[in-house]
């Protein structure tokens, strides 16, 4: 049985997708990010943040620049788009709820 922490790392994962994906350029910093799913109601520190970041990097969901210290861009990935329109899936993310 999968514990609650899981459930909720896939939810915060998809909201990052989701998030890059409603964005111009499919890219946002670390920062911006935890505000935004912040604001979705998912509690998440930039530390957190961080470490889903690199999760999603380690699927191939989104890649990373550190453009300075201390600031992380996440850009959506061509599979990270697929997954957060519900296309396709990866394993620890949760899937999408269809758009309507």
């Amino acid at each position: 049985m999968t514990g609650f922490g899981a459930f909720y790392d896939e939810h915060i994962r998809i909201a990052v997708l989701r998030l890059l994906d409603s964005q111009a350029g499919y890219c946002a910093n670390d920062s911006v990010l935890t505000t935004a799913v912040q604001a979705l109601g998912l509690s998440c520190t930039r530390d957190q943040m961080r470490a889903q970041l690199s999760w999603l990097q380690d699927v191939r969901a989104v890649t990373l620049l550190k453009p300075m210290d201390g600031v992380i861009v996440a850009t959506l990935t061509e599979r990270g788009g697929d997954v957060a329109n519900g296309r396709t899936s990866i394993s620890g993310i949760q899937r999408p709820s269809p758009k309507g």
